[in-house]
């Protein structure tokens, strides 16, 4: 599963990038505007840090000036995915930047019938939201889990995303289930790397070695 990191500040994404294990970066206009620069300039400068995929988010409602707003977007990097809110005008959007070959991330999906939807309009990846699904006292991994077998049953390429995972078992259980990618603020992916016994068998070895040093 890639990992992706669902940030606009340079900072979490530098110290993601130099650890070497994320593969690109999901945005949008809430987490751009806490970063104080217009989305073409902060978008360019995250697509300087990380070599792959990084979604920028249009703000328009209306399926053609979302058209005319992904055009500018995707001429930012080579890297830009565009993002396309699951509506009737984001789906008609999807379905015309797909044909001219700009790769879109349709967000927002909450219902396997809309990702059904995605997919048949040429999305690039599919954006299932786990944890808003889990406040909603249902099942987000069991979403995940229903896209992905309706796109394996088709054959559809479109990326399963598992978005808003914010905690280690949600990595761990879509990635279980075969999503493609998991985004993730920076703390949650922080997290994925402790557990109390790898602490604790770290402190043995260095207690073992420095006993050894003593000895020798």
């Amino acid at each position: 599963m890639k990992i992706f990191l669902d940030t606009a500040n340079l900072d979490e994404i530098r110290k993601g990038a130099d650890w070497g294990i994320v593969d690109g970066v999901t945005t949008n206009p809430s987490l751009i505007a806490k970063e104080g620069r217009p989305i073409e300039e902060q978008v360019a400068r995250i697509c300087d840090i990380v070599d792959g995929d990084v979604s920028a988010e249009v703000v328009a409602t209306e399926a053609p000036m979302m058209i005319t707003e992904g055009l500018k977007l995707a001429k930012i990097h080579k890297n830009i995915v565009v993002k396309l809110p699951l509506t009737r005008d984001g789906i008609k959007a999807c379905s015309a930047l797909s044909k001219e070959g700009i790769r879109i991330n349709v967000t927002l999906c909450f219902q396997a019938g809309q990702a059904l939807l995605a997919a048949k309009a040429g999305a690039y990846i599919i954006s299932p939201f786990v944890g808003r699904i889990d406040d909603m006292g249902m099942s987000g991994i069991e979403l995940i889990e229903q896209i992905v077998t309706i796109y394996e049953n088709y054959d559809y390429p479109t990326q399963v995303l598992a978005a808003s995972l914010r905690t280690v078992n949600h990595v761990i259980e879509t990635a279980m289930i075969g999503a493609h990618i998991g985004t993730m603020p920076f703390k949650t992916l922080d997290m994925l790397f402790n557990h109390p016994l790898t602490d604790k068998g770290l402190e043995q070895f260095l207690k073992d070695h420095a006993k050894s040093l003593e000895k020798s």
